[in-house]
Protein backbone atom coordinates (compact mmCIF):
# COMPACT_ATOMS: atom_id res chain seq x y z
CA UNK A 1 0.00 0.00 0.00
CA UNK A 2 1.27 3.40 -0.85
CA UNK A 3 0.37 6.66 -0.28
CA UNK A 4 -1.16 8.96 -2.20
CA UNK A 5 -0.46 13.01 -3.15
CA UNK A 6 -3.14 15.13 -5.49
CA UNK A 7 -2.57 17.55 -7.43
CA UNK A 8 -5.76 19.76 -7.63
CA UNK A 9 -6.40 23.49 -8.85
CA UNK A 10 -7.78 25.41 -11.82
CA UNK A 11 -6.82 24.72 -15.26
CA UNK A 12 -3.18 25.41 -16.61
CA UNK A 13 -1.20 25.99 -13.17
CA UNK A 14 1.27 23.42 -14.22
CA UNK A 15 -0.15 20.42 -12.75
CA UNK A 16 0.35 17.99 -15.37
CA UNK A 17 4.39 19.90 -15.60
CA UNK A 18 4.51 19.14 -12.10
CA UNK A 19 3.16 15.89 -12.23
CA UNK A 20 5.53 14.23 -14.85
CA UNK A 21 8.53 16.05 -12.55
CA UNK A 22 7.52 14.43 -9.68
CA UNK A 23 6.90 10.72 -11.21
CA UNK A 24 9.91 11.03 -14.09
CA UNK A 25 8.13 10.65 -16.67
CA UNK A 26 6.19 12.31 -19.80
CA UNK A 27 2.62 10.35 -18.88
CA UNK A 28 0.27 13.33 -18.33
CA UNK A 29 -0.06 15.70 -21.89
CA UNK A 30 1.55 18.69 -21.24
CA UNK A 31 0.19 21.91 -23.47
CA UNK A 32 -0.47 25.45 -23.19
CA UNK A 33 -4.28 25.13 -23.93
CA UNK A 34 -5.99 24.70 -21.06
CA UNK A 35 -8.53 21.60 -20.10
CA UNK A 36 -5.46 19.09 -21.43
CA UNK A 37 -6.11 16.56 -18.14
CA UNK A 38 -9.28 15.10 -18.23
CA UNK A 39 -9.38 11.52 -16.64
CA UNK A 40 -7.36 11.56 -13.12
CA UNK A 41 -3.84 10.32 -14.13
CA UNK A 42 -2.00 8.32 -11.54
CA UNK A 43 1.47 8.24 -11.47
CA UNK A 44 4.60 6.58 -8.86
CA UNK A 45 7.20 9.06 -7.45
CA UNK A 46 9.87 8.71 -4.08
CA UNK A 47 11.43 10.76 -1.86
CA UNK A 48 13.83 10.17 0.84
CA UNK A 49 12.92 6.44 1.16
CA UNK A 50 9.15 6.94 0.56
CA UNK A 51 7.40 5.30 -2.53
CA UNK A 52 3.79 7.35 -2.92
CA UNK A 53 1.11 7.32 -5.86
CA UNK A 54 0.86 10.68 -7.49
CA UNK A 55 -2.87 11.90 -8.63
CA UNK A 56 -2.67 14.62 -11.67
CA UNK A 57 -6.76 15.93 -11.77
CA UNK A 58 -7.86 18.41 -14.53
CA UNK A 59 -8.06 21.92 -14.01
CA UNK A 60 -11.11 22.24 -11.43
CA UNK A 61 -13.65 25.16 -12.45
CA UNK A 62 -16.92 25.65 -10.88
CA UNK A 63 -20.53 25.91 -12.10
CA UNK A 64 -19.61 25.36 -15.41
CA UNK A 65 -21.97 24.14 -18.08
CA UNK A 66 -19.50 22.50 -20.33
CA UNK A 67 -20.05 19.14 -19.91
CA UNK A 68 -16.37 18.32 -19.44
CA UNK A 69 -15.61 20.68 -16.82
CA UNK A 70 -18.45 19.31 -15.32
CA UNK A 71 -17.10 15.57 -15.03
CA UNK A 72 -13.82 17.11 -14.25
CA UNK A 73 -14.60 18.63 -10.78
CA UNK A 74 -16.51 15.41 -9.94
CA UNK A 75 -13.03 13.51 -10.81
CA UNK A 76 -11.20 16.39 -8.55
CA UNK A 77 -13.12 15.65 -5.66
CA UNK A 78 -12.94 11.80 -6.16
CA UNK A 79 -9.15 12.41 -6.18
CA UNK A 80 -9.07 14.60 -2.99
CA UNK A 81 -10.95 11.87 -0.89
CA UNK A 82 -8.01 9.45 -2.12
CA UNK A 83 -5.29 11.43 -1.16
CA UNK A 84 -3.42 11.71 1.95
CA UNK A 85 -1.87 15.00 1.11
CA UNK A 86 -3.03 17.34 -1.60
CA UNK A 87 -0.32 20.04 -3.45
CA UNK A 88 -3.08 22.99 -4.43
CA UNK A 89 -1.39 24.32 -7.26
CA UNK A 90 -1.85 28.49 -8.19
CA UNK A 91 -0.09 30.40 -11.11
CA UNK A 92 2.12 32.94 -9.84
CA UNK A 93 2.32 35.00 -13.17
CA UNK A 94 -1.31 35.66 -13.22
CA UNK A 95 -2.11 35.82 -9.23
CA UNK A 96 -4.77 35.47 -7.42
CA UNK A 97 -8.05 34.57 -9.56
CA UNK A 98 -12.15 34.32 -8.39
CA UNK A 99 -11.48 30.88 -8.95
CA UNK A 100 -8.15 30.32 -6.81
CA UNK A 101 -10.17 31.62 -4.03
CA UNK A 102 -13.07 29.09 -4.67
CA UNK A 103 -11.10 26.35 -4.13
CA UNK A 104 -9.12 27.59 -1.10
CA UNK A 105 -12.75 27.91 0.36
CA UNK A 106 -13.43 24.27 -1.00
CA UNK A 107 -9.90 22.88 0.90
CA UNK A 108 -9.68 24.92 3.82
CA UNK A 109 -12.45 22.32 5.80
CA UNK A 110 -10.50 19.36 4.64
CA UNK A 111 -8.95 17.38 7.62
CA UNK A 112 -6.36 16.29 5.35
CA UNK A 113 -2.98 18.31 4.85
CA UNK A 114 -2.72 20.66 2.14
CA UNK A 115 -0.06 22.39 0.96
CA UNK A 116 -0.64 25.72 -0.80
CA UNK A 117 2.24 25.42 -4.09
CA UNK A 118 2.96 28.31 -6.02
CA UNK A 119 4.07 28.03 -9.35
CA UNK A 120 5.91 29.33 -11.95
CA UNK A 121 8.17 31.06 -9.78
CA UNK A 122 10.86 30.42 -12.77
CA UNK A 123 13.34 33.12 -11.88
CA UNK A 124 14.30 35.77 -8.88
CA UNK A 125 12.55 38.54 -10.78
CA UNK A 126 8.82 37.22 -9.55
CA UNK A 127 10.09 35.52 -6.42
CA UNK A 128 8.12 37.93 -4.48
CA UNK A 129 5.14 37.16 -6.14
CA UNK A 130 4.27 34.53 -3.84
CA UNK A 131 3.75 36.75 -0.87
CA UNK A 132 0.11 38.09 -2.34
CA UNK A 133 -0.84 34.08 -2.20
CA UNK A 134 -1.09 34.04 1.84
CA UNK A 135 -3.92 36.33 1.36
CA UNK A 136 -5.79 32.79 0.78
CA UNK A 137 -5.18 32.15 4.61
CA UNK A 138 -3.54 28.93 3.94
CA UNK A 139 -0.10 28.71 5.66
CA UNK A 140 1.93 25.83 3.93
CA UNK A 141 2.69 27.71 1.16
CA UNK A 142 5.84 26.70 -1.34
CA UNK A 143 7.49 28.45 -4.38
CA UNK A 144 8.29 26.19 -6.95
CA UNK A 145 8.93 26.01 -10.87
CA UNK A 146 7.63 22.90 -11.87
CA UNK A 147 9.50 23.36 -15.35
CA UNK A 148 13.16 23.46 -13.42
CA UNK A 149 12.25 21.74 -10.41
CA UNK A 150 13.66 24.59 -7.84
CA UNK A 151 11.71 23.68 -4.44
CA UNK A 152 10.11 21.05 -5.21
CA UNK A 153 12.70 19.33 -2.80
CA UNK A 154 11.85 21.60 -0.35
CA UNK A 155 8.05 20.94 -0.57
CA UNK A 156 8.26 17.13 -0.70
CA UNK A 157 10.87 17.00 2.09
CA UNK A 158 7.63 18.64 4.09
CA UNK A 159 5.49 16.19 2.13
CA UNK A 160 6.86 13.02 3.51
CA UNK A 161 6.74 13.80 6.80
CA UNK A 162 3.04 13.56 6.68
CA UNK A 163 2.84 9.93 4.80
CA UNK A 164 2.72 6.57 6.95
CA UNK A 165 5.41 4.38 6.54
CA UNK A 166 4.24 1.03 4.87
CA UNK A 167 6.41 -2.18 4.12
CA UNK A 168 8.10 -2.28 1.29
CA UNK A 169 5.79 -3.70 -1.94
CA UNK A 170 6.46 -6.78 -3.20
CA UNK A 171 6.44 -6.61 -7.09
CA UNK A 172 4.47 -9.64 -7.87
CA UNK A 173 4.47 -8.66 -11.79
CA UNK A 174 0.95 -8.06 -12.32
CA UNK A 175 -0.37 -8.42 -15.72
CA UNK A 176 -1.50 -5.45 -17.57
CA UNK A 177 -5.02 -5.49 -19.52
CA UNK A 178 -5.34 -2.57 -21.70
CA UNK A 179 -8.77 -1.29 -23.77
CA UNK A 180 -8.20 -0.28 -26.85
CA UNK A 181 -10.68 0.94 -29.65
CA UNK A 182 -11.60 3.58 -31.91
CA UNK A 183 -13.06 6.78 -29.91
CA UNK A 184 -16.36 6.65 -28.24
CA UNK A 185 -16.89 2.81 -28.36
CA UNK A 186 -17.14 2.87 -24.99
CA UNK A 187 -13.57 1.65 -23.32
CA UNK A 188 -13.96 4.11 -20.67
CA UNK A 189 -17.49 3.11 -19.93
CA UNK A 190 -16.39 -0.85 -19.16
CA UNK A 191 -13.66 0.37 -17.39
CA UNK A 192 -16.36 1.61 -15.21
CA UNK A 193 -18.00 -1.07 -15.10
CA UNK A 194 -15.63 -3.39 -14.57
CA UNK A 195 -14.54 -1.62 -11.02
CA UNK A 196 -17.81 -0.62 -9.99
CA UNK A 197 -17.29 2.84 -9.86
CA UNK A 198 -16.60 6.28 -12.14
CA UNK A 199 -12.56 5.89 -12.18
CA UNK A 200 -12.98 7.34 -16.13
CA UNK A 201 -14.82 10.53 -16.90
CA UNK A 202 -18.05 9.17 -19.64
CA UNK A 203 -19.24 11.50 -21.94
CA UNK A 204 -21.11 11.24 -25.26
CA UNK A 205 -18.79 12.91 -26.92
CA UNK A 206 -15.87 11.10 -29.03
CA UNK A 207 -12.56 11.96 -27.70
CA UNK A 208 -13.04 12.17 -23.83
CA UNK A 209 -9.82 9.94 -22.97
CA UNK A 210 -6.35 11.54 -23.90
CA UNK A 211 -4.14 10.31 -20.74
CA UNK A 212 -3.54 6.27 -20.39
CA UNK A 213 -5.06 5.93 -17.05
CA UNK A 214 -3.65 3.01 -14.99
CA UNK A 215 -6.12 1.50 -12.17
CA UNK A 216 -5.43 -2.11 -10.13
CA UNK A 217 -8.26 -4.30 -10.18
CA UNK A 218 -8.36 -6.84 -7.34
CA UNK A 219 -11.18 -8.95 -6.89
CA UNK A 220 -12.59 -12.34 -7.91
CA UNK A 221 -9.87 -13.64 -7.28
CA UNK A 222 -7.64 -11.58 -10.53
CA UNK A 223 -5.37 -9.28 -10.10
CA UNK A 224 -4.31 -7.04 -12.92
CA UNK A 225 -3.85 -3.55 -13.99
CA UNK A 226 -7.02 -1.79 -15.96
CA UNK A 227 -5.27 0.78 -18.40
CA UNK A 228 -7.82 2.46 -20.24
CA UNK A 229 -6.93 5.14 -23.09
CA UNK A 230 -7.99 7.01 -26.16
CA UNK A 231 -9.34 6.32 -28.64
CA UNK A 232 -7.26 5.62 -31.94
CA UNK A 233 -8.33 7.48 -35.02
CA UNK A 234 -7.12 7.49 -38.31
CA UNK A 235 -3.93 9.36 -39.21
CA UNK A 236 -5.70 11.56 -41.77
CA UNK A 237 -8.52 12.68 -38.83
CA UNK A 238 -5.44 13.09 -36.25
CA UNK A 239 -5.00 16.93 -36.89
CA UNK A 240 -4.24 18.70 -33.50
CA UNK A 241 -0.99 18.30 -31.90
CA UNK A 242 -2.63 17.42 -28.20
CA UNK A 243 -4.77 14.42 -29.99
CA UNK A 244 -1.47 13.46 -31.54
CA UNK A 245 0.41 12.60 -28.21
CA UNK A 246 -2.91 11.02 -26.91
CA UNK A 247 -2.64 8.42 -29.74
CA UNK A 248 1.25 8.21 -29.20
CA UNK A 249 0.23 7.53 -25.41
CA UNK A 250 -1.96 4.77 -26.26
CA UNK A 251 0.36 3.14 -28.33
CA UNK A 252 2.89 3.43 -25.51
CA UNK A 253 0.36 1.68 -23.50
CA UNK A 254 -0.25 -1.04 -25.93
CA UNK A 255 3.53 -1.59 -26.05
CA UNK A 256 3.76 -2.26 -21.94
CA UNK A 257 0.68 -4.24 -21.79
CA UNK A 258 0.01 -7.87 -22.16
CA UNK A 259 -3.27 -7.87 -23.17
CA UNK A 260 -5.32 -5.74 -25.42
CA UNK A 261 -8.83 -5.50 -25.13
CA UNK A 262 -9.90 -4.72 -28.84
CA UNK A 263 -13.81 -2.74 -28.47
CA UNK A 264 -15.71 -2.23 -31.49
CA UNK A 265 -19.52 -0.57 -31.87
CA UNK A 266 -22.06 -2.98 -33.33
CA UNK A 267 -23.63 -0.41 -34.84
CA UNK A 268 -20.87 0.90 -37.31
CA UNK A 269 -19.75 -2.57 -37.23
CA UNK A 270 -16.21 -3.97 -37.49
CA UNK A 271 -14.58 -1.36 -39.92
CA UNK A 272 -11.11 -1.01 -41.63
CA UNK A 273 -9.91 1.06 -38.43
CA UNK A 274 -10.78 -1.65 -36.33
CA UNK A 275 -8.55 -4.35 -38.30
CA UNK A 276 -5.74 -1.60 -37.63
CA UNK A 277 -5.95 -1.54 -34.23
CA UNK A 278 -5.97 -5.48 -33.85
CA UNK A 279 -3.31 -5.51 -36.50
CA UNK A 280 -1.18 -2.72 -33.97
CA UNK A 281 -2.10 -5.30 -31.34
CA UNK A 282 -0.67 -8.25 -33.22
CA UNK A 283 2.73 -6.25 -34.19
CA UNK A 284 3.05 -5.97 -30.72
CA UNK A 285 2.83 -9.58 -29.80
CA UNK A 286 -0.05 -9.05 -27.30
CA UNK A 287 -3.04 -11.20 -26.18
CA UNK A 288 -6.01 -9.95 -27.80
CA UNK A 289 -9.96 -10.35 -26.85
CA UNK A 290 -12.30 -8.97 -29.37
CA UNK A 291 -15.27 -7.01 -27.78
CA UNK A 292 -18.27 -6.19 -29.65
CA UNK A 293 -20.28 -3.62 -27.21
CA UNK A 294 -23.53 -2.20 -27.66
CA UNK A 295 -24.60 -5.61 -29.23
CA UNK A 296 -28.26 -4.49 -27.34
CA UNK A 297 -29.03 -2.00 -29.91
CA UNK A 298 -28.27 -4.20 -32.67
CA UNK A 299 -31.60 -5.78 -34.36
CA UNK A 300 -31.27 -9.39 -34.17
CA UNK A 301 -32.41 -12.88 -35.74
CA UNK A 302 -31.82 -16.15 -35.16
CA UNK A 303 -28.34 -15.57 -37.10
CA UNK A 304 -27.61 -12.80 -36.32
CA UNK A 305 -24.76 -13.22 -34.13
CA UNK A 306 -23.13 -16.02 -36.65
CA UNK A 307 -23.22 -13.34 -39.12
CA UNK A 308 -21.34 -10.85 -37.22
CA UNK A 309 -18.85 -13.13 -36.01
CA UNK A 310 -18.44 -14.49 -39.63
CA UNK A 311 -17.90 -10.68 -40.90
CA UNK A 312 -15.04 -10.31 -38.42
CA UNK A 313 -13.58 -13.54 -38.82
CA UNK A 314 -12.98 -13.03 -42.64
CA UNK A 315 -11.93 -9.76 -41.81
CA UNK A 316 -9.13 -10.63 -39.53
CA UNK A 317 -8.11 -14.02 -41.14
CA UNK A 318 -5.85 -15.70 -41.05
CA UNK A 319 -5.27 -14.54 -37.33
CA UNK A 320 -9.04 -16.71 -35.96
CA UNK A 321 -8.09 -17.65 -32.74
CA UNK A 322 -8.98 -14.67 -30.97
CA UNK A 323 -12.31 -14.62 -28.38
CA UNK A 324 -14.86 -12.76 -29.63
CA UNK A 325 -17.60 -11.58 -27.11
CA UNK A 326 -20.78 -9.78 -27.42
CA UNK A 327 -21.77 -7.07 -24.35
CA UNK A 328 -23.81 -4.27 -23.62
CA UNK A 329 -21.87 -1.84 -21.33
CA UNK A 330 -24.72 -0.26 -20.11
CA UNK A 331 -26.55 -3.29 -19.18
CA UNK A 332 -23.59 -5.25 -17.75
CA UNK A 333 -23.79 -7.42 -20.41
CA UNK A 334 -21.35 -10.16 -20.34
CA UNK A 335 -18.84 -8.09 -18.77
CA UNK A 336 -17.19 -10.40 -15.87
CA UNK A 337 -16.50 -12.89 -19.21
CA UNK A 338 -14.38 -10.40 -20.74
CA UNK A 339 -12.41 -10.00 -17.39
CA UNK A 340 -12.54 -13.85 -17.02
CA UNK A 341 -11.67 -14.56 -21.07
CA UNK A 342 -8.82 -11.81 -20.84
CA UNK A 343 -6.94 -13.13 -17.84
CA UNK A 344 -7.31 -16.63 -19.59
CA UNK A 345 -5.31 -15.20 -22.95
CA UNK A 346 -2.81 -13.51 -20.54
CA UNK A 347 -2.28 -18.01 -19.08
CA UNK A 348 -1.91 -18.78 -22.80
CA UNK A 349 0.39 -15.88 -23.82
CA UNK A 350 2.87 -17.48 -20.34
CA UNK A 351 1.64 -21.34 -21.43
CA UNK A 352 4.70 -23.54 -22.08
CA UNK A 353 4.23 -26.84 -23.76
CA UNK A 354 7.52 -29.78 -22.31
CA UNK A 355 9.69 -30.54 -25.53
CA UNK A 356 8.49 -34.09 -25.08
CA UNK A 357 4.98 -33.22 -25.80
CA UNK A 358 5.59 -31.07 -28.39
CA UNK A 359 7.60 -33.80 -30.05
CA UNK A 360 5.10 -36.79 -29.53
CA UNK A 361 2.69 -34.81 -30.57
CA UNK A 362 3.63 -32.97 -33.61
CA UNK A 363 6.63 -35.03 -35.05
CA UNK A 364 3.85 -37.64 -35.76
CA UNK A 365 1.77 -35.31 -37.46
CA UNK A 366 4.62 -33.81 -39.62
CA UNK A 367 5.18 -37.33 -40.78
CA UNK A 368 1.82 -37.30 -42.08
CA UNK A 369 1.63 -34.20 -43.65
CA UNK A 370 5.51 -33.15 -44.77
CA UNK A 371 6.33 -29.84 -45.71
CA UNK A 372 5.66 -29.39 -49.82
CA UNK A 373 8.89 -29.78 -51.92
CA UNK A 374 10.16 -26.99 -53.87
CA UNK A 375 13.15 -27.47 -56.22
CA UNK A 376 12.77 -30.91 -55.55
CA UNK A 377 14.39 -30.50 -52.36
CA UNK A 378 12.87 -32.54 -49.68
CA UNK A 379 12.37 -30.65 -46.24
CA UNK A 380 13.15 -33.41 -43.20
CA UNK A 381 12.19 -31.44 -39.75
CA UNK A 382 13.75 -33.60 -36.96
CA UNK A 383 13.00 -31.65 -33.54
CA UNK A 384 10.51 -29.27 -32.05
CA UNK A 385 10.84 -27.22 -29.15
CA UNK A 386 9.12 -24.21 -27.67
CA UNK A 387 11.94 -20.82 -27.15
CA UNK A 388 12.17 -19.41 -23.59
CA UNK A 389 10.55 -16.27 -25.08
CA UNK A 390 8.06 -13.95 -23.17
CA UNK A 391 5.29 -14.84 -25.87
CA UNK A 392 4.77 -18.44 -27.23
CA UNK A 393 7.21 -19.14 -29.71
CA UNK A 394 8.49 -22.41 -31.58
CA UNK A 395 11.27 -23.64 -33.46
CA UNK A 396 11.28 -26.34 -35.88
CA UNK A 397 14.82 -27.75 -36.42
CA UNK A 398 15.23 -29.46 -40.19
CA UNK A 399 17.67 -30.13 -43.06
CA UNK A 400 16.66 -27.00 -45.40
CA UNK A 401 14.92 -24.45 -43.34
CA UNK A 402 14.78 -21.86 -46.45
CA UNK A 403 12.43 -24.30 -48.25
CA UNK A 404 9.65 -24.19 -46.03
CA UNK A 405 6.27 -21.99 -47.37
CA UNK A 406 4.80 -19.69 -45.08
CA UNK A 407 1.93 -21.36 -46.02
CA UNK A 408 2.91 -24.52 -44.25
CA UNK A 409 4.31 -22.64 -41.41
CA UNK A 410 0.31 -21.30 -41.17
CA UNK A 411 -0.64 -24.82 -41.17
CA UNK A 412 1.96 -25.62 -38.41
CA UNK A 413 0.57 -22.69 -36.22
CA UNK A 414 -3.27 -23.75 -36.82
CA UNK A 415 -2.18 -27.48 -35.74
CA UNK A 416 -0.62 -26.08 -32.49
CA UNK A 417 -3.57 -23.70 -31.60
CA UNK A 418 -5.74 -27.07 -31.90
CA UNK A 419 -3.88 -29.78 -29.82
CA UNK A 420 -3.10 -26.75 -27.15
CA UNK A 421 -4.95 -23.36 -25.75
CA UNK A 422 -3.45 -20.62 -27.58
CA UNK A 423 -6.36 -18.68 -27.62
CA UNK A 424 -5.42 -14.81 -28.08
CA UNK A 425 -2.27 -15.26 -27.60
CA UNK A 426 0.56 -14.38 -30.75
CA UNK A 427 2.90 -17.10 -32.00
CA UNK A 428 5.54 -17.53 -33.43
CA UNK A 429 7.09 -19.93 -35.80
CA UNK A 430 10.67 -20.28 -36.65
CA UNK A 431 12.18 -23.07 -39.09
CA UNK A 432 16.45 -23.54 -38.17
CA UNK A 433 18.77 -25.27 -39.32
CA UNK A 434 19.46 -28.76 -37.95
Amino acid sequence: MRNTLALVGRPNTGKSTLFNRLTRTKSAIVDAVSGVTRDRNYGVSEWNGYAFSVIDTGGYVMNSEDIYETEICRQVNLAIDEADVILFLVDAREGITPLDEDIAALLRPSKKPVFLVVNKIDSPSNYLSQMEFYALGMPNLFAVSAVNGSGTGDLLDEVVKHFTVYEEDIDKNIPKITVIGRPNVGKSSIINAFLGTERSIVTPLAGTTRDSVYTLYNAFGFEFYLVDTAGLRKKKNVEQNLEFYSVMRTVRAIENSDVCIVMCDAENGFEAQDVNILSLAQRNKKGVVLVVNKWDLIEKNSNTHLEFEKNIKQKIAPYNDVPLIFTSVIHKQRIFKVLETSMNVYKNCCRKISTSELNDTLLELIANYPPPMQKDKVVRIKYVTQLPTPTPAFAFFCNLPQYVRDSYKQFLENKIRQFWDFSGAPMDIFFRKK
